[in-house]
């Protein structure tokens, strides 16, 4: 999965950019408590266990 699959997935989950600085993105949404970071590198693959991860603090299951 590359990182702009997996914004746009976070974003179809309702998630949205609450703080940027840099490549460093924080998504957030109303109902969740705390901020999911991606360090966003546009067309790079996402390691494995770093896309498990925030995949996991999302809240959001991988196929």
């Amino acid at each position: 999965m590359k990182f702009s699959e997996l914004v746009r997935l976070l974003e179809k989950n309702d998630f949205a950019i609450v703080k940027q600085k840099g490549s460093i993105r924080y998504y957030g949404k109303t109902e969740w408590d705390k901020l999911i970071r991606v360090d966003y590198h546009g067309a790079k693959e996402v390691p494995t266990g770093t896309c498990h991860s925030i995949l996991k603090a999302a809240g959001i299951r991988s196929k």
